[in-house]
């Protein structure tokens, strides 16, 4: 089967094929363990989660690695533990901040259905690697050193910006330009830096006396290079890293080991919103994926892990993307009725639908695979393909929307009981009843009066239409 991807850096469509077939490489930019990952996060987690699931499937599991890396020394972290703990030495500070966010970020992602990387190194344990490619660069002249910085210096590789395939003015405007006495020119970008007295800090390279840390970009090309090699297979990351990480990182590579590529693919989800706005805590809109899983910010009830993965598939990955309690409620909706009818049948041993890989065969199409779904709940519901039930299990457990437990949990995960559920959880099963009603499939029809009396909530049938309350 046919494998096409999307690469930002050639903006075409095209076939895969993997340098080895027998070691199929993938590095994602992970996160910063500073805070709790928001929503935009969860995006490229699940997006290459998938396409990791896809290439295991294709390729044989033992044939891929998945890197993710952890950004353990950044100016956020080190705000954010002096912030947390003033009374605390700023090394201490930094160590509880990054144990803890490190923590909480692989218990969300987990919940999200997410397998783990095959390596997931982090940044502190590659000071050595980052400093042999800094010791490169500077030998072959695309670095320099000034003031106790090294820097990338940009008008040494005549094709940098190939990637975001922006203007020079833009270029300068997006990178956030530090002007300094110590850059040669004002799009150079720092590789090492000093560090200030209390922050992490190690031997710095070319002979700099002072203790430094690196720069953010040299980071992912040093962990990329130990695990992946020179040149890999496909790097990915939100659409927001193209300009200046992902660049910088090309520059990085590319210059140390004088390759015209640093990976042959480039892939780049879209951009999330939240309710038709731009998240920001300003707004009053910043929603992470811990508080979805376990409180009622957003919406009356906790959200199920599984019901936040199959909301992010419901959009082809790279298209922008409108987070909603409706998508969510709809996904609960959609998800519990599959479940349903897989419950019983994931005992089954069955290959993975042709048909679902073939979907996401062509640039990771989840919308599609999730038609093919679809298709599968139908003959299921209309007895034309005895096969269906034990089909769409394996696809629900292969996509990772699904483990094998029961579907009420995931209908009713985190209701809260005195509140109760709100309008838009409980509309959709009103009108699918009445539906039911209209086609005089009463069984179906009772099912679900069944299914929201187990929620609490109680109907009134009038010829007006029907209103709902909760059980008293």
């Amino acid at each position: 089967m046919e494998l096409k991807l999307y690469d930002t850096l050639t903006r075409e469509k095209r076939v895969f094929r993997p340098l080895d077939p027998a070691n199929v490489r993938m590095y994602v930019c992970g996160p910063t363990v500073y805070d709790y990952a928001h929503i935009g996060n969860a995006r490229p987690v699940i997006v290459f989660d998938v396409l990791f699931r896809l290439l295991r499937h294709l390729y044989g599991a033992d044939h891929v690695t998945y890197v993710r890396n952890i950004t353990d020394v950044d100016d956020k972290i080190n705000a954010r533990a002096a912030e947390e703990y003033p009374d605390l030495p700023l090394n201490e500070a930094i160590r509880k901040v990054t144990e803890k966010t490190d923590k909480q970020f692989h218990e969300d992602v987990a919940a999200l259905g997410c397998l783990p990387p095959t390596v997931e190194p982090r940044a502190t344990e590659h000071i050595a690697e980052m400093r042999t490619l800094i010791e490169r660069l500077i030998k072959s002249g695309n670095a320099y050193v000034g003031d106790d910085h090294v820097l990338f210096s940009v008008p040494s590789m005549p094709d940098y910006g190939r990637l975001s395939k922006r203007p020079l003015d833009e270029m300068i405007a997006g990178a956030r330009v530090e002007v300094a006495p110590y850059k040669k020119d004002p799009q150079d970008f720092v590789l090492w830096k000093p560090s200030k007295p209390g922050e992490p800090a190690w031997p710095s390279p070319a002979g700099i006396a002072a203790p430094g840390r690196p720069g953010w970009h040299i980071e992912c090309s040093a962990m990329s290079w130990k695990y992946l090699g020179e040149v890999f297979d496909i790097h990915g990351g939100g659409i927001d890293l193209v300009f200046p990480h992902h660049e910088n990182e090309i520059a990085q590579s590319r210059c140390s080991f004088h390759t015209p590529v640093m990976a042959n693919f480039w892939m780049h989800n879209g951009f999330l919103q939240v309710e038709g706005e731009k998240m920001s805590k300003s707004l009053g809109n910043f929603v992470t994926i811990n508080e979805l899983l376990q409180t009622t910010k957003f919406g009356s009830n906790k959200w199920h892990g599984y019901v936040l993965r199959f909301a992010m598939l419901m959009t082809h990955y790279k298209q922008p993307m409108d987070w909603t309690v409706d998508r969510l409620v709809e996904a609960r909706r959609v998800l519990k009725e599959w479940i349903d009818c897989a419950e019983g049948f994931d005992q089954f041993e069955v290959a993975v639908p042709s048909e679902l890989v073939t979907a996401l065969c062509d640039d990771l199409n989840s919308p599609a695979a999730i038609g093919v779904m679809h298709q599968l709940f139908r003959e299921t519901r209309h007895r034309t393909n005895p096969d269906a039930s034990i089909r769409l299990a394996s696809a629900l457990k292969w996509l990772g929307v699904w483990n094998g437990e029961n579907s009420i949990e995931i209908y009713s995960y985190g209701v809260n009981v005195g509140d109760g559920p709100a309008d838009a959880d409980v509309r959709p099963l009103i009108d699918a009843r009445e539906a039911a009603r209209k086609a005089r499939n009463f069984k179906e029809a009772d099912r679900i009066r069944d299914e929201l009396a187990k929620m609490g909530v109680v109907l009134k049938d009038s010829k007006d239409g029907t209103t709902w309350e909760l059980a008293r």
